[in-house]
């Protein structure tokens, strides 16, 4: 497994960003991208129960590391994401992350993303579309000067 660059200011990764979710993302040999982490109480909807809205952002970014890998200039927007919420995800438990790329056509990518607990049960899981980001946008951007890198301190 290869730990893949976090960013100093996202909400999912961000290692500055003192709210957030702080996901490390490793990509494994066969593709998928994983992350396990432990979602606080701070994140909950209801008690005990990670709210919704961070559900999406796990899988969202998890299926869009699964796009662009290990390629540090290459930046996706997400231009669709269905999600299926399975069964409550819990707060304070050890959860599993997994993107997988499912096909690559042009600039338009299709992925896919799912949580799941210890015992392996799938707790939720979405399909997503993501598109390349226009060259222009980021021509000449140094990844490390936008805090994107990998950080070794957690």
């Amino acid at each position: 497994m290869k730990q893949l660059p976090s960013s100093r200011s996202c909400y999912v990764c961000g290692r500055e960003n003192p709210v957030s979710l702080h996901m490390t993302f490793f990509l494994q040999d066969n593709g998928d991208v994983i992350s396990e982490l432990v979602v606080p109480e701070a994140y909950a909807g209801y008690p005990g129960m990670v709210h919704g809205g961070n559900i999406v952002a796990m899988m969202d970014e998890a299926a869009g590391r699964a796009v662009t890998g290990d390629q540090p200039n290459l930046f996706t927007v997400t231009s669709q994401l269905t999600v299926k919420y399975r069964k409550p995800v819990p707060t304070n438990q050890l959860l599993k992350v997994t993107g997988r790329l499912l096909k690559k056509r042009g600039k338009v990518s299709h992925a896919y993303g799912e949580i799941r607990n210890l015992d392996g049960e799938l707790l939720a899981e979405a399909d997503a579309v993501f598109v390349d980001v226009d060259e222009d946008f980021t021509h000449g951007a140094d990844p490390a000067l936008l805090g994107w890198k990998v950080y070794t301190d957690d």
